[in-house]
């Protein structure tokens, strides 16, 4: 069901890879809790919240950041045998999301830095929620080995 292996020359500028969307739910905030260990409760009491001017719950910032992990698409079966690490991850959030949105995370290939035998392959990353609005955005890049030399 995978396509064949890639190497770090297999990609190309504007390539995309998109991720399953996920809609907030009240089990996703609390195992997010749980996980994290966050207990402020603008992330997991409703009535505060509403005191607080917000129509439910806030998500917090990793609860989107996660959405875009590389490992929920097809991008890590296609470098199996070349990917040799992650190298760093940044992020801006840009609009609230509440309990309830709908959430479509999606990376784009947006550098590609060689290398003698490894190559850095850039993927910007974007979360939007069911109404289109862009409510993160932000860069991950990985070492791929580059092609090994037929024998």
């Amino acid at each position: 069901m995978v396509p064949e292996q890639r190497w770090f020359e297999d990609f190309v500028l504007g390539e995309r890879f998109v991720l399953p969307s996920r809609t907030m739910t009240d089990a996703l905030f609390a195992a997010f809790q749980l996980a994290s260990g966050d207990n402020h409760p603008v992330h997991y009491d409703v009535e505060y919240c509403r005191a607080h001017g917000m129509p439910g719950m806030l998500a917090h910032g990793y609860q989107i950041l996660i959405q875009t992990a590389a490992g929920a698409g097809l991008f890590p079966h296609l470098v199996e045998r070349s990917l040799k690490g992650f190298l760093d991850q940044s992020s801006r959030f840009l609009h609230p999301v509440f309990a309830g949105d709908t959430l479509y995370a999606a990376l784009t290939v947006d550098e590609l830095s060689p290398n003698r035998t490894t190559g850095v392959v850039g993927l910007a990353s974007t979360v939007h929620n069911q109404r289109g609005v862009l409510v993160m955005e932000g860069r991950q890049r990985y070492l791929l080995r580059r092609r090994p030399a037929q024998s």
